[in-house]
């Protein structure tokens, strides 16, 4: 009761500083903005949030498997429950063998997500940082936050959802080969004969076709769906601290915290589910594997 009282208080007088520092905050703008520049390489503030999370995730995973116990206990038992529980939830869908090949990816990419949306939610970012100063400084863009929500960057979730859409490619051909993955995508289902035969060849070479362009927007779908439900997010949070004033401004978005802490684990979840099924889809035949394998026990 004491830890929670007392985080309750670090939250609260750590949302009055943003808050104070949100009178000389602008717009939200729809873009991640350079911090600092290293030669031709530009950091954004969107970049070094997804590096803390990135760190902080890596430095968790390397804490809780420092000393394996056979009896885990403490961050280690965290830390296995929420892999072991990804693990059989994936295996619903996917099944045992793919599983087990892909899971380093579609659990990799819920966690990620999951903390970089949940780190947005910090108070101060996007609301500590500094004012530009000089000549050509647009008046409407006048403050540069040290850091912004990594998902909230189309480069992000853009990164991400193509990245998916290679592996994708690079799984449905293994899985199936070549041939099978055409024939999956352009050969007409069921056996004809004759005429009808000709026409079955037409109409799912046209509807191979179409599918062939919504496999093309997946990831550009996946990346807009994740990138405006943490980008909306963000602004109504900035838009509630402008409704408070300057010592009550984090007041008005409180409910919308919570709200937000819900959204960042349904887009997450959103986000790995799509992948997944975008990929059983695609290796639909491992289904009948596993039930031949289970008769032949």
């Amino acid at each position: 009761m004491r830890l929670l009282l007392s985080t309750s208080l670090v939250w609260i007088s750590a949302m009055i500083s943003a808050s104070a520092a949100a009178e000389v905050h602008d717009h939200l703008p729809a873009y991640a903005e350079e911090i600092l520049k290293i030669g031709p390489f530009v950091v954004t503030n969107s970049m070094l949030m997804v590096w803390i999370v990135a760190a902080f995730i890596i430095v968790i995973a390397q804490l809780a498997t420092k000393k394996m116990n056979s009896i885990p206990s403490g961050l280690q038992n965290v830390v296995e429950w929420l892999v072991e529980s990804l693990y059989d939830f994936l295996g619903t869908i996917l099944g045992k063998d793919l599983t087990k090949r892909t899971f380093w990816f579609f659990g990799t990419i819920f966690i990620l997500i999951l903390f970089t949306n949940w780190f947005g939610l910090i108070p101060g970012v996007g609301t500590v940082g500094w004012l530009l100063e000089g000549e050509g400084v647009d008046h409407h863009d006048v403050f540069r936050p040290f850091l912004r929500g990594g998902n909230a960057d189309m480069n992000m979730t853009a990164a991400m959802a193509f990245t998916f859409a290679a592996l994708w490619f690079y799984w449905a051909i293994t899985e199936n080969g070549l041939k099978g993955f055409l024939a999956h995508i352009f050969a007409p289902k069921g056996k004809f004969g004759g005429i009808m035969a000709v026409m079955m060849l037409v109409v799912f070479g046209f509807v191979g076709l179409l599918e062939i362009i919504s496999i093309l927007f997946r990831p550009v779908a996946l990346s807009f769906r994740l990138y405006g439900n943490i980008f909306a997010g963000e602004n109504i949070l900035e838009n509630m601290m402008l409704m408070g004033g300057k010592w009550l401004a984090w007041l008005p978005p409180l409910p919308f915290y919570f709200l937000e802490l819900l959204v960042g684990l349904i887009q997450a979840l959103v986000f790995m589910l799509l992948t997944a099924v975008f990929l059983k889809l695609i290796c639909d035949h491992g289904d009948h594997h596993d039930e031949e394998e289970g008769h032949s026990h």
